[in-house]
């Protein structure tokens, strides 16, 4: 129970997916669940690059990150490294689909326990990211 994954389907390229990554000021307007902003203090999007940010909530309570890119591959895959607590690793796959692209949200937690414990946070807060990614990529 260390490992949450989640799939959508999403009428986008993935060309754009992967551009509402590359983009710090796109981001933050769309990282994390619902209700959330960000304020970024480092964005290096590069392999080993840093990623340095306070998470916002709804509730005006304050989270800081510390991330790091570990993999990206253009219009296909991005892999982050949480080194904040909880520590996890989380890797955003891209494909193209009939739909325009899926993307795969694969999260593994460091420790099965920590994991067990949050899961009704991640869970819905995976999918909340989700449908805050679609909205920034699918403008109509």
């Amino acid at each position: 129970m260390k490992t949450f994954k989640t799939s959508r389907d999403i009428q986008a390229l993935p060309e754009s997916i992967f551009a509402a990554f590359t983009d710090p000021n796109r981001l933050a307007k769309w990282w994390g669940p619902s209700g959330f902003s960000n304020t970024f203090k480092q964005f290096q999007f590069k392999p080993g690059g840093k990623w340095s940010f306070v998470m916002h909530g709804p509730d005006g309570a304050n989270y800081p990150n510390e991330s790091e890119f570990v993999d990206i591959v253009p219009n296909e895959k991005v892999v982050i490294r949480h080194h904040s607590q909880p520590n996890f690793t989380l890797t955003i796959m891209i494909t193209s689909s009939e739909e325009g692209s899926r993307i795969n949200w694969i999260q593994e937690f460091d420790n099965d326990e920590v994991a067990t414990n949050i899961a009704h946070i991640v869970e819905p807060s995976n999918e909340q990211n989700l449908d805050r990614l679609v909205a920034e990529v699918c403008v109509v």
